[in-house]
């Protein structure tokens, strides 16, 4: 089924804003994507009817309960887990990320290696680098600059006898690339490593499905898909028994909440058990994971043509230098990075954030590969995020208005 974006975009009040008397476009979803009405109500909801901590013999706590319960059905269903035990949630990816680690740290020995990547956010290279004082020894895949792609056979060197553990972006959050997952969770586990994935990038754009990938843990942030800002973290089923997590002594030391400290924001699950469904009833289908599946086949598709569009524009203009792995068949997320010759980054995103084009610039904390590409010191990139409720008439203006800066 095609997707249309109008009645998508209807669900969004924020798409109303104008910058100087003209629309805004909001290219900036990488870095947080904005949020449907109902996102919005079911926060309101939770305040007004359900506003309670957990647990208690009474109304409000019971429709608490039920609120957390939803949002791991639903995160569940959005990833493929085996069930809402699956799904631990927290502030944020970055502090669930390090949470993890600390807990693994603590099963390892002196110069046992974690694996990470050059490719990756941050957020899934200092957790494990912080174990280095530990005596734990940290090792990085480099990268193929020409496409900004993990050299896989550094990698297959790399994970030996000695590794534990495997850290490895779903999606590049800079230049939009997708790591063969799949491969890497083979090559980890043939090793008797553990695997954990930063889908933070991923998951707004493509379905996953954390059975069929075979992830030991798996990350994604709901305010990169519409949601509020929350944390997820999928964690095979036993694999976080037997870790020793930061828990007050109280805590229920079963999954998932064995990871999970102090109260949950209630609210933010409600909105993102909304999220979701907004998601779902983009596609078709009996259960809320055939819905979401539906959805993302009519999604992808939609989005890898305006980057497309995007791609092949900016390659038309002169003194553009693109970024990450070109826009065609091969699966990649809809993000498109370039620089502009005789303009920092920084200049360009003010000068289109001006006229309404909101844009990234900088280096968006994957510090590793703007480093590596020699960019850290010029300002890094421009980056550009597509979205199910961006259209062709913003991508053509963007367009338009980076033709002007470039002369």
């Amino acid at each position: 089924m095609a997707f249309d974006p109008a009645p998508f975009r209807d669900l969004f009040p924020a798409l109303a804003m104008t910058v100087g008397g003209r629309p805004a476009a909001f290219f900036d979803g990488p870095g947080g994507s904005q949020v449907p009405e109902a996102v919005i109500a079911a926060h309101r909801d939770y305040y007004v009817a359900r506003n309670a901590n957990t647990h208690g013999q009474f109304q409000t706590s019971r429709l608490a309960d039920e609120t957390v319960e939803a949002a791991r059905s639903a995160a569940a269903a959005l990833l493929g887990a085996e069930g809402s035990t699956s799904i631990s949630f927290g502030q944020n990816m970055t502090s669930l990320n390090f949470a993890l680690a600390r807990a693994i740290g603590r099963t390892l020995q002196r110069g046992d290696e974690i694996v990470v990547t050059d490719l990756d956010h941050d957020a899934n290279v200092a957790p494990w680098l912080s174990l280095e004082e530990r005596g734990v020894v940290v090792r990085s895949c480099p990268v193929h600059l020409d496409t900004c792609t993990l050299d896989m056979d550094a990698l297959r060197a790399i994970i030996g006898e000695r590794t534990r553990h495997v850290a490895v972006g779903y999606a590049s959050n800079a230049v939009g690339t997708v790591n063969d997952v799949g491969e890497i969770v083979r090559l980890a586990h043939a090793a008797g490593a553990t695997v954990s994935i930063d889908a933070v990038h991923f998951a707004p754009h493509g379905l996953i499905d954390v059975q069929a990938l075979g992830a030991d843990f798996l990350l994604c942030s709901a305010y990169k898909f519409f949601g509020p800002h929350v944390g997820i973290l999928y964690s095979r089923p036993g694999a976080l028994d037997h870790l020793p997590t930061d828990r007050v002594r109280p805590q229920d030391p079963a999954a998932p909440t064995r990871i999970e400290t102090g109260t949950l924001n209630h609210a933010a699950l409600a909105g993102t058990t909304a999220a979701i469904e907004t998601i779902a009833a983009q596609g078709d289908g009996g259960s809320l994971r055939q819905r979401i599946a539906s959805a993302f086949a009519a999604i992808y598709p939609y989005e890898h043509g305006l980057a497309g569009r995007l791609w092949q524009g900016l390659r038309a203009i002169p003194g553009v230098t693109l970024y990450g792995p070109p826009v065609g068949d091969a699966l990649r997320a809809p993000t498109v990075s370039f620089r502009l010759a005789g303009s920092d980054p920084a200049s360009v995103a003010a000068r289109l954030g001006a006229q309404g084009f909101f844009v990234w610039d900088g280096d968006f904390y994957a510090v590793t590969l703007i480093k590596r590409l020699g960019l850290a010191d010029q300002g890094g990139v421009v980056r550009v995020g597509m979205a199910p409720y961006i259209v062709d008439r913003e991508v053509d203006g963007l367009l338009q208005a980076v033709r002007a800066i470039a002369g």
